[in-house]
């Protein structure tokens, strides 16, 4: 089979190459995935160049956590009936040397979902990494009815779901953007009110639009950012549900932060605790099932051109980046 690799980290046309591997065989408990399309999103970017320590180690790595295709071939212990399967898959390079960047991937079957009918492999490979996280940060602000959440990078790919997640809650969403086409869509998602972070202050105008008081969550892709503010974007008892950041170090302020008695809840979706996994796969499946859940636009990429795929991802895409296989 095709499978792209890389055995050092670097730049992506320094690193990563085309090679011929067995086709792999399944496990006890796992299954094989013949893979139509493969999501490349910055995690796999970061690990392959280096600036994320997490490539585990491995002397070599099929990069690449998320992707969709066909169930093909099953191993000791699991429902041959699963054979033919249209499927979603997650988790694939998470603490293991092999994604989803070839022709065949084989996996435990837990990490595999069933793909509804007329949800097509493009939308099954766009959403492992970002929907499974905007859909357990919203699960984690709890009831959201009436409430006030801050979605900074509305328009990313998972700000683009927290958004409508948020919405369908009942929330009323403040999308932080960076430019008139990206608030433009973020109103389309839903969005109440849109904050160009590049033109406004901030703190000013969340203390504007919510009367003085600040928002009630906000679901934050970059905390280091965002965080030595949360006395003034958050309410008396907000609450930060933190993803992701651009440095390695945050900070905020003592006094505004145990005054407003603002909780911090941090997580990262590789590692959801079986429970939370479980009611984050039951809330993407109930929302793949709905016509009018919009997902990002897909840029696609041959395998031949991954190097294209990851600097395209480097340089901020505009669609979810995938590799068809």
């Amino acid at each position: 089979m095709r499978a792209a690799i890389y055995t050092s980290r670097g730049p992506a046309a320094e690193v990563l190459k085309l090679v011929d591997k067995p086709v792999p065989e399944p496990g006890a408990g796992e299954v094989r995935v013949r893979v139509a399309f493969s999501g490349v999103n910055p995690s796999d970017v970061k690990s392959r160049s280096g600036v994320a320590a997490r490539a585990g180690g491995f002397p070599e790595v099929t990069p690449h956590s998320d992707g969709a295709g066909t169930i093909d071939q099953v191993g000791a212990g699991v429902d041959a009936g699963l054979i033919g399967q249209r499927v979603w898959i997650f988790n694939g390079q998470w603490e293991r040397p092999y994604g989803s960047a070839a022709e065949y991937i084989t996996l435990p079957a837990t990490q595999v979902v069933p793909l509804p009918a007329g949800v097509s492999f493009e939308v099954g490979a766009s959403i492992g990494i970002p929907l499974m996280t905007a859909m357990h940060a919203v699960q984690a602000c709890g009831s959201l009815l009436g409430k006030t959440v801050l979605v900074p990078g509305a328009a990313g790919s998972v700000g683009f779901y927290a958004t409508q997640l948020a919405v369908a809650a009942g929330a009323r969403v403040i999308a932080i953007v960076s430019n008139d086409d990206k608030a433009k869509l973020a109103r389309e998602l839903g969005a109440a009110d849109t904050i160009n972070y590049r033109t406004e202050s901030l703190a000013e105008r969340v203390q504007a639009l919510t009367d003085g008081q600040g928002a009630d969550f906000i679901i934050d892709l970059d905390a280091a950012a965002h965080a030595p503010h949360y006395g003034s974007l958050l309410r008396f008892g907000g609450k930060s549900v933190i993803y992701g950041t651009n440095l390695p170090q945050i900070t905020m302020p003592f006094g505004p932060m145990i005054l407003g008695f603002i909780s911090i809840y941090y997580f990262i979706v590789y590692k959801l605790p079986a429970p939370l996994l479980r009611e984050v796969l039951a809330g993407v499946s109930a929302v793949l099932a709905r016509s009018d859940f919009r997902h990002l636009p897909v840029a696609i990429h041959p395998l031949e051109s991954i190097v294209a795929a990851h600097e395209q991802v480097e340089r901020g895409a505009n669609a979810k980046v995938l590799v068809r296989l």
